[in-house]
């Protein structure tokens, strides 16, 4: 009996590695471009804050109609995109951006990040105040055809305008 449920188990996992089912096959792309996503992401962002070129915000990675959901309202196309993450680089000369984590799943993904620096230049209207600001955020990220399509960042807001000296 126990020789006979793994030659079936034997049987069964050799077919299946030989012939994968569809849905087997359409986990295995989805993976593959999800890992794609991740990677040209990453890239990115990090590339961005580095070297401090907003003009990596482009039609390259970013879809034509990229997102920026925000309270205020929805930001949209790349010019607007990158006139609001530029806010962040010329509002902060030092600025040290990390990704922490990031995962998806599909065409969703979700990271974890640190933003640290001094406001020393003028961001979103707001003149330097030369403090300080270690914060730290999630984003919900939509992709499209392998590029950026929208963003939703989530972080203490209430925390960061305190440590600004504003609040």
């Amino acid at each position: 009996m126990k020789k006979s449920i793994i030659l079936l188990l034997s049987l069964v996992i050799l077919s299946c590695s030989q012939q994968p089912s569809q849905e087997c096959q359409t986990l295995e792309t989805a993976n593959v471009n999800l890992e794609k996503n991740i990677e040209m992401y990453v890239s990115v962002w990090e590339t961005l804050f580095e070297k401090r070129d907003i003009e990596l915000i482009n039609i390259d990675s970013f879809d034509p109609q990229a997102t920026v959901v925000t309270a205020q309202g929805d930001i949209v196309g790349i010019d607007a995109f990158r006139a609001y993450y530029n806010n962040y680089l010329s509002g902060f000369s030092d600025a040290q951006f990390e990704i922490v984590d990031i995962f998806g799943q599909g065409d969703k993904m979700v990271k974890h990040w640190t933003f640290k620096g001094t406001h020393d230049g003028e961001m979103f209207g707001i003149p330097a105040t030369n403090n300080k600001v270690d914060i730290s955020g999630t984003t919900l990220i939509w992709m499209k055809d392998g590029k950026i399509l929208k963003e939703q960042d989530y972080f203490d807001n209430h925390s960061f305008l305190t440590q600004l000296g504003l609040l």
